[in-house]
């Protein structure tokens, strides 16, 4: 007997991912917790620990694919699982029921806590080249058979010309292709469009997109005979191909420009900005490190001070650290702070939570951790959740000032300038000082002019005398 175990939803209302690389083979013998896959979701990369013990009968999913929540991605049990999940045979009704009744794995496995066999059946799309259910009792083969017999033949026949159909209605639009199979044909520098697809459902294979590539068979044939207007479009891909990019729109990236277009058009956003002398603040860091006070392995940079600062000033103007929740305003007494990051994968915002009671270490180690995960794209969802005030960095790009978005949920964002010497009043004197300019974004619904106003002048104050934030 086999069991498919179908991608969970791993938090935060997923409803999709991308397959991104399998760790396991068809053959293998897994245990209880063994990572079997990674995905991305709309958030982060997530590695898939296996629901139960026992053999990987079969992959259903390949790597690229986008699938949503439900859909199964692997079968347990190689003995009627086959290996080749376009051949492989629909498990039999009595078995189903048997391993959804027992709420355990059909090879008698340990079954991971939260996952398993659920009570009722999930619902799967049909896959490539499966039949008639075997029945589990070899003794009621006549009957199944006789049975479903007269209604079989019309089924069949329906569903002729909907096959029949669909090579066409791809060709009339984008061709169908797997997206491995679309990057190949993108690698290789060819159309899809131009190669004739072999696939049962009209779909091009990476047969195809190598026979295309090497000159031979039916796919070199009809990259050499095109029609009128597939021989335009070639064309016009010719001529542009080279000189634009597409680049998916999907995961992190999606979801963040989601999240901005609603901050955007929801929340009535109003910015000021502030010139900073932080040369003070300046060589407080440089004592910092010099002196490995706060530890061996404890980077110390700017944005350290600066989020000891948007604490500091937020326990003295606590309504900027608030959020609209329908008829009222949100006042926060703890501070879970944000801190804007760019990742290869896109810009995501995980917090520290209660920064407001960390000293420098706690909070230049909560920096560090959370960077070098934000790096390697596995930042989870439960850490990107529950902040209330964001600090972005844009001064890592060489950039002075911004006007950032606020994160949904919050009511303010600080946007922290490059460090620059410039020329500074100091008495009677103009002496050269370490200047940057900070700029608060926020919610003109939650906070009016004179909060937004205290807040980022507090900022400012304990940047440039540091020794404020220690009291």
């Amino acid at each position: 007997m086999s069991f498919e175990f179908p991608l969970p939803d791993v938090g935060e209302g997923l409803t999709e991912a991308d397959i991104v690389s399998w760790k396991v083979a068809v053959g293998d013998t897994v245990t209880v917790n063994q990572i079997l896959v990674e995905i991305e979701t709309a958030k982060s990369l997530v590695e898939l620990p296996s629901p139960q013990a026992g053999e990987v009968g079969a992959l259903l999913v390949e790597e690229g694919q986008t699938i949503e929540v439900g859909t199964p991605i692997i079968r347990f049990g190689g003995s009627d699982g086959g290996t080749d999940n376009a051949g492989a045979s629909a498990p039999a009704v009595g078995e189903t029921q048997a391993a959804t009744e027992g709420g355990g794995d059909a090879e008698g496995g340990a079954t991971l806590v939260g996952y398993g066999a659920k009570a009722a059946p999930s619902k799967r799309r049909p896959r490539k080249g499966a039949g008639v259910a075997a029945p589990a009792n070899p003794s009621q083969a006549p009957a199944a058979q006789e049975a479903p017999a007269p209604a079989a033949a019309p089924a069949a026949a329906a569903a002729a010309p909907a096959e029949a159909t669909a090579p066409a209605t791809a060709s009339a639009g984008k061709p169908l292709a797997k997206p491995p199979v679309r990057k190949l044909a993108k690698d290789l520098g060819l159309d899809l469009a131009a190669i004739a697809p072999t696939g049962s459902r009209g779909e091009v294979t990476r047969d195809d997109v190598k026979a295309a590539a090497s000159g031979t068979g039916a796919a070199a044939t009809a990259a050499a005979v095109p029609s009128a207007g597939s021989a335009a479009a070639s064309a016009g891909a010719g001529s542009s191909g080279e000189l634009e990019e597409r680049i998916p729109f999907k995961g992190v990236a999606k979801m963040m420009a989601k999240a901005m277009v609603e901050s955007a058009f929801t929340m009535p956003h109003v910015t000021e900005f502030l010139d900073v002398d932080v040369t003070e603040t300046m060589a407080f860091v440089r004592r910092l490190k010099s002196t490995k006070f706060l530890g061996e392995d404890i980077k110390v940079s700017p944005l350290l001070l600066v989020a000891k600062a948007v604490a500091w000033a937020v326990a003295r103007n606590p309504r900027i650290n608030s959020c609209l929740e329908g008829d009222e305003i949100v006042v926060k007494k703890y501070v879970n702070l944000g801190i804007a990051a760019a990742t290869p994968r896109g810009l995501i915002v995980p917090n520290i939570k209660g920064a407001h009671a960390m000293g420098l270490t706690d909070l230049a180690q909560g920096i560090q951790d959370l960077t070098a995960l934000a790096r390697s794209g596995k930042t989870p969802p439960a850490d990107q959740s529950g902040g209330t005030i964001t600090i972005t960095n844009v001064g890592v790009f060489g950039v002075d000032a911004g006007t950032p978005i606020i994160n949904p949920g919050e009511a303010a964002i600080l946007a922290f300038g490059q460090i620059r010497k410039k020329p500074w009043v100091v008495g009677d004197e103009i002496v050269p000082r370490d200047i940057t300019t900070l700029s608060v974004s926020a919610d003109h619904r939650v906070v009016d002019g004179e909060i937004i106003s205290k807040f980022l002048a507090d900022v400012g104050r304990g940047l440039e005398d540091p020794t404020l934030l220690l009291a």
